[in-house]
């Protein structure tokens, strides 16, 4: 009642909120049909996620909290992937809770683990997940002690059995010598934050293996992003695991993604009417729409998609990508949980062919293709020949 109050004072709004639509507000349900591809499916550009048949309001009401949730979810978990490519099986830690939105910083936790980040720093996202979490210690930490060997000590006793410190508060090799003379063999791993990491990280690892800590992990953080963390594998820094911040949780160099929702088809009066948009740059296919994604037999790997109408039999040997989820606004089929959707995603991610794997763009001609079928490209000239002339 208090947000139907609210709406009525609202001016932009007010001459719409007659006693007859607030009271439809009050009863509001979504009862339409939905269909969407599988959480932690790869895609590709101008490729539906999800379709929605439903009477014209309910629709409408929904857009921008089904934008908001696919667009984001969806840059994160890709800005994600390439962080865990580029890692090569050294462990990522999303770290990025104080860049965002706390909202914001639960989501991108969930959307990174989806896509192969080992744990995140969020204690709120492995409550509600069940991520793993994992974290270090804070220059705070050590600033607030009178010495670092003192701010180490405790660190350890606090945390017998995750004790990860952080070495670069002052001087990062005195500070690797004191946390293996102080921790020992409880020393869980040492954490760089700042300088040159990987010349430091190979002076570190000396001095921590000559102290009998060869199993504590060098986890490196700050400011890294797929193509600093390529450079350190590539070039055999002896790293373990990366805590990965602003520039996942930002996804820094590409921090939108451009999904839209757009009506093809209504119906009025018993009339089916298939609708496409021709604005110069933003053209749109008329009617439902179903991926057709075709797989390499032998490889796994996926060889093109066909943008098709629902109404086209899937070929042999494609598959469907747009599944019911919901029928008359009741969720239907199976619901998975986050390690299902994890190994689904991690999946995907391998059956990319491999020129599809690199951190460059690629040129036009080497994209993947995805190509409208026949029928639809036959609709979409019968609509613009109808609206256009």
């Amino acid at each position: 009642p208090e947000q139907i109050d609210y709406l009525r004072e609202v001016p932009g709004l007010r001459d719409a909120m007659t006693p007859q639509f607030a009271e439809y507000l009050a009863d509001f349900r979504f009862r339409g049909d939905v269909w969407a591809v599988a959480e932690g499916t790869v895609m590709f550009a101008n490729e539906p996620f999800v379709r929605v048949r439903a009477p014209i309001i309910e629709a409408q009401l929904i857009e921008t909290f089904l934008l908001s949730t696919v667009n984001h979810g969806t840059m994160i978990a890709s800005k994600a992937a390439r962080v865990v490519h580029a890692a090569q099986g050294r462990s990522v830690l999303e770290f990025g809770t104080r860049r965002v939105h706390p909202d914001a910083a639960i989501d991108s936790a969930r959307a990174a683990y989806l896509v192969g980040a080992t744990a995140t720093s969020n204690v709120e996202a492995g409550a509600r997940f069940g991520i793993p979490v994992r974290g270090t210690a804070a220059h705070m930490w050590t600033m607030t002690h009178d010495s670092e060997e003192e701010s180490f000590a405790n660190y350890v006793e606090t945390f017998p059995n995750a004790s990860i410190l952080l070495i670069d508060t002052y001087d990062t090799v005195r500070g690797a010598e004191r946390a293996a003379r102080v921790a020992k063999d409880k020393l869980k791993g040492v954490r760089l934050d700042s300088g040159d990491m990987d010349a430091l990280s190979r002076e570190v690892r000396p001095v921590l293996d000559a102290a009998g800590c060869e199993s504590a992990q060098i986890v490196a953080s700050g400011d890294l992003n797929e193509y600093k963390i390529d450079a350190f594998v590539r070039g055999g820094a002896p790293i373990d695991a990366f805590g990965v911040g602003t520039e996942l949780v930002c996804s820094k160099d590409a921090p939108s993604l451009g999904g839209v929702y757009k009506v093809v088809q209504f119906e009025r009066d018993g009339r089916t009417v298939p609708v496409a948009k021709f604005a110069e740059g933003k053209i749109t296919y008329p009617g439902p729409h179903q991926i057709h994604r075709h797989v390499d037999a032998e490889t796994g790997h996926l060889r093109g998609d066909t943008l098709a109408l629902a109404s086209e039999p899937v070929p042999e040997g494609a598959i469907a990508l747009l599944q019911p989820r919901l029928e008359s606004g009741v969720r239907v089929g199976e619901r998975l949980t986050l390690e299902q959707s994890r190994a689904h995603a991690l999946s995907e991610l391998k059956r990319l062919p491999e020129r599809l794997r690199g951190l460059q763009p690629l040129p036009k001609d080497e994209a993947y293709p995805v190509n409208p079928s026949a029928a639809l490209s036959e609709l979409l000239e019968g609509v613009r020949k109808l609206k256009v002339g």
